[in-house]
């Protein structure tokens, strides 16, 4: 993903200048990092190390609420740059899910019904297991010409009734382009839904500006917001609570999708916090996904049976609507492939 593709910030004004601000002072290195959180990189058994293809990137806040001196702070495991990641593991690759063969202009087709639209290629946050780390974005852009090309082609594939925006990440757009986005939609009658999946009102909770759930609010389209977490720290805080409550009051359904990891969530623990740290944040948990085997992630990976033995443990500890379902993505499906 690309870090400097946060549109118009030399044009930004009122609230959208203090996440713009966020961004632009965020950590992008890993000796930085430790420094912040009182780790002596030099002492780290397997790192900190670069990368020059995709850089580390965390915002502050972020930071805050990972705990000081912990090298195994599961939100740090998500963003430190590893040696690991130079490692040649045999069945990862760069295009995972084979999406380059199901994208032409910005927009993938895969499943019925639904179309997704590659809106840029930044994020608040790089995720080290990132399954577009290497996705070709300066081809794939819906963005360009003002966004005709993907909008045409939506009107006229009338079997299209929702539509979902992804990237990177969806709200690194500025409020006014994000508008200008959903009421092209809008005006495609044939649309009903439009759901957005984001990782900033957790990572960067100041990008949910009264200006940004207004445009939510006032659309004609139903608003599913799929949220990514990972771990229940990842909600700690009163920025973070307060910005989960005012998005849920903005938007028809708020959902959120995790991906299993190695050294982060992989305990029954982790994943009974999270489900009750979600549901307390009126959010409901979704999915729990398998690892894509991205080039660079291998050593995140918790092999499937291992993941449905802790699924077993966590349907006896949760109600059923607390526990997410346990999928895989394969690349051709015609949906998310269920394990449990």
């Amino acid at each position: 993903p690309n870090t400097h593709d946060f549109d118009d910030i030399a044009a930004v004004t009122g609230t959208d200048r203090h996440w713009r601000h966020e961004m632009r002072t965020a950590i992008r290195s890993g000796d930085s990092l430790c420094s912040v959180l009182g780790l002596d990189a030099a002492t780290m058994a397997d790192g900190p190390a670069e990368s020059s293809q995709f850089p580390l990137l965390v915002p502050h806040s972020f930071v805050a609420r990972m705990r000081y001196g912990d090298a195994q702070d599961p939100l740090l495991r998500q963003v430190l740059v590893l040696s690991a990641e130079q490692a040649d593991v045999a069945g990862f690759a760069n295009d995972p899910l084979d999406e380059s063969r199901f994208a032409a202009d910005g927009m993938l087709r895969k499943y019925a019904r639904r179309a997704l639209l590659i809106t840029t290629g930044a994020c608040p946050i790089h995720c080290r297991y990132c399954f577009r780390r290497h996705f070709p974005y300066s081809d794939q852009l819906a963005s360009r010409d003002q966004w005709a090309p993907a909008i045409e082609s939506l009107r006229t594939t009338p079997d299209i009734d929702e539509v979902i925006l992804s990237g990177g990440d969806p709200l690194s757009l500025s409020t006014p382009r994000l508008a200008e986005l959903i009421e092209g939609l809008e005006a495609i009658d044939t649309i009903a839904t439009l759901r957005i999946h984001t990782r900033f009102p957790v990572v960067l909770p100041s990008r949910l500006t009264q200006s940004l759930l207004g445009t939510l609010q006032r659309s004609r389209l139903r608003i599913v917001v799929v949220l990514h977490c990972n771990h229940a720290n990842e909600l700690s805080g009163a920025d973070v609570c307060d910005a989960m409550t005012r998005l849920s009051e903005s938007v028809d359904f708020l959902l959120n999708q995790s991906v299993l990891l190695r050294g982060v969530n992989d305990s029954v623990q982790a994943l009974c916090d999270l489900s009750d740290a979600l549901f307390d944040n009126q959010i409901m948990p979704y999915y729990l996904n398998l690892l894509d085997r991205v080039a660079g992630s291998a050593h995140f990976e918790v092999a499937q049976a291992e993941a449905l033995e802790l699924m077993q443990h966590l349907r006896s500890k949760l109600p059923g609507y607390l526990v997410p379902k346990l999928v895989r993505e394969v690349p051709d499906a015609l949906s998310k492939t269920p394990v449990f």
